[in-house]
């Protein structure tokens, strides 16, 4: 099979980094307002009849969003061995906490109504709370983590070494501040989707919950960006091979201060995705304060798409840099899968992701409309 050399190896690693952007992207935006529902619903829902038309916003929906999750995970094993191998094991027990998370999810949807106690029915509303909070939370504090540099070398033989101890050194000051800027984005978002989705009192408390959710996105970005001009970020001091070999030791890297905002200097479109990160936002707050349905959420999906698009651009061409020996960071040029194995993907990409997205829209176009009282209570509709 020789169709492969029809695309450059350098392109398919530029392809695949992006294709993996839009995964992560894809898994933010569709799965992202779940979680921000889940981590909303004790504070939008005052009573039983009111969060059970929460939980069924997204409870006919949750379980397709979750497909862009493991395309995503997918994605990383297939088209970066090396990045798996680092992330899902040095992030082993943050990976754990978010999969405990999420298995509360199913679990909560299904058991919640199975008795009619109220002291039940709210500890399993605090349980989905958990489930939408914990991995928002957890994701930004992962990213913020990346941006610093994670604790992780390779031998001579190409073996990895996790050189991190704990779960609780990852809550770093900075780390920190990206699980809460998650926290809020997500909020923000599932605020969205709850006035798209509901009327009367559970709309108007998502609207004023969005709008602070909205305000703290913003700000928390502006400081993140600027705490970011001090951190020391990564840059090659040898040349540079986009079709060279899948090995991390072949180059050498330097760490300096200021490094991250490097590409934007040198390439100034790229200033497009912190302003969309800002200006969704902003848009999402000035459509909540105009009682806009459907628009908050369409903002805040464009905001979601500045902020996560702003952390790849920053790091490009790198992945995973990592604090410990620089040399070992992992960039777009060296831990990737071969070239055969990326062409054979981006194959299967072009040919299941459409299929992916069609039928999501189908779902979606189905289930339109808004959840009320009247709905859940009817039990031809077999609500949660």
């Amino acid at each position: 099979m020789i169709l492969h050399t029809l695309i450059d190896y350098e392109i398919l690693r530029v392809i695949w980094w992006l294709l993996l952007g839009v995964l992560l992207i894809g898994f933010a935006v569709m799965d992202g307002f779940d979680l921000g529902v889940a981590t909303l619903l004790p504070f939008v829902g005052r009573d039983d009849t009111e969060r059970r038309v929460v939980i069924n916003t997204i409870g006919p929906v949750w379980e397709g969003n979750q497909v862009w999750l493991i395309l995503g995970g997918g994605a990383i094993f297939a088209a970066w061995p090396p990045l798996y191998a680092v992330s899902f094991s040095g992030f082993y027990l943050a990976m754990f906490a978010i999969l405990f998370a999420l298995i509360l999810r199913p679990v909560g949807f299904k058991y919640r109504s199975k008795r009619e106690s109220a002291t039940w029915r709210t500890a399993w509303d605090w349980a989905l709370f958990v489930g939408g909070l914990v991995p928002a939370l957890v994701m930004g504090v992962a990213v913020g983590n990346v941006l610093q540099g994670v604790p992780f070398h390779f031998a001579d033989d190409l073996r990895i070494f996790y050189d991190g101890t704990t779960l609780f050194e990852l809550l770093n000051p900075y780390g920190l501040l990206a699980g809460i800027l998650s926290v809020s984005m997500l909020a923000m978002h599932g605020a969205g989707w709850l006035t798209l989705k509901t009327s009367g009192n559970v709309n108007a408390r998502a609207r004023r919950i969005g709008m602070v959710a909205a305000i703290l996105t913003i700000v928390l970005f502006a400081v993140g960006g600027f705490w970011l001009t001090m951190i020391d970020g990564y840059r090659f001091t040898s040349e540079i091979v986009p079709a060279g070999p899948s090995n991390p030791l072949y180059k050498t890297v330097e760490v300096a201060s200021g490094v991250w905002f490097q590409n934007y200097a040198t390439y100034p479109w790229m200033m497009i995705a912190p302003a969309l990160g800002f200006l969704g936002a902003l848009g999402s707050l000035l459509a909540f304060a105009a009682k806009k349905d459907g628009a908050p959420w369409l903002f805040s999906s464009v905001s979601i798409l500045g902020i996560i698009s702003t952390v790849g651009l920053s790091m490009f061409p790198f992945i995973l840099p990592s604090n410990v020996d620089p040399r070992s960071s992992l960039t777009v040029w060296d831990a990737s899968s071969s070239h055969m194995t990326l062409f054979i993907m981006l194959v299967c990409a072009v040919i299941f992701v459409p299929i992916i997205i069609a039928y999501t829209s189908f779902v979606y176009k189905v289930l339109w409309g808004k959840v009320d009282a009247k709905d859940i209570n009817d039990p031809a509709n077999h609500a949660y």
